[in-house]
């Protein structure tokens, strides 16, 4: 029996996703300025932190939209594959204005985010408005940001060929593994939030 003092499931699973988000964020702070010589157990610490998020954040999806979370795991990999067979064909060059457009694009949505979790976790604060709402808005946000971690696919596949070509030490391939990941993570973040909007408008 809960005594009402104990977190329910859905509060447990909560806890569970603001833990996880906020550790893997300092964690993948702390490797990405710290870039440590030897940044395994760093990267398997992310990796259980995004799991923990990841896991939390697909439960309290599928209580929303039962059989969202497998939509969003084939379309993150639809996606992953087909940038991937993008880029071997040569249609998207990642040059120097490349690099600086999408990166600055990840740093402007970066700082939204940022922005929009603080105020969440302030009792009373006021919202970021309309990118999370199942409005035009919100969908058309949504989908802008899907375009910049797809594209941004192309920047860890140039990192890793060049890294290849270049002779880069084998300690390199824990940086490419994390680039993906963190791409892989945040696009399929993305596209549940955008089924999720879908969904609130049927």
């Amino acid at each position: 029996m809960n005594s009402g003092l104990e977190p329910t499931a859905g509060g447990w699973t909560m806890i569970f996703l603001v833990v996880g988000g906020v550790a893997s964020l300092i964690v993948a702070l702390i490797i990405w300025f710290k870039s440590p010589e030897n940044p395994q157990m760093l990267m398997f610490t992310y990796a259980a932190f995004e799991g923990v998020l990841l896991g939390s954040f697909s439960a309290i999806a599928e209580l929303m939209v039962p059989g969202v979370a497998i939509q969003a795991v084939g379309l993150t990999f639809g996606i992953f594959l087909t940038m991937l067979g993008i880029y071997r064909m040569g249609l998207i060059h990642p040059s120097k204005n490349f690099y600086i457009a999408i990166s600055s694009a990840m740093g402007a949505i970066f700082l939204i985010y940022f922005v929009s979790f603080a105020l969440w976790m302030v009792p009373g604060a006021p919202q970021v408005p309309f990118i999370h709402g199942s409005g035009w808005i919100g969908i058309g946000f949504s989908l802008l940001v899907i375009m910049i971690a797809a594209l941004s696919f192309v920047m860890d596949f140039d990192f890793i060929e060049k890294g290849v070509e270049n002779g880069a030490p084998k300690k390199m391939e824990w940086w490419a593994a994390f680039g993906l990941l963190v791409t892989l993570v945040w696009l399929y973040v993305e596209i549940i939030r955008l089924l999720l909007k879908l969904a609130a408008r049927k």
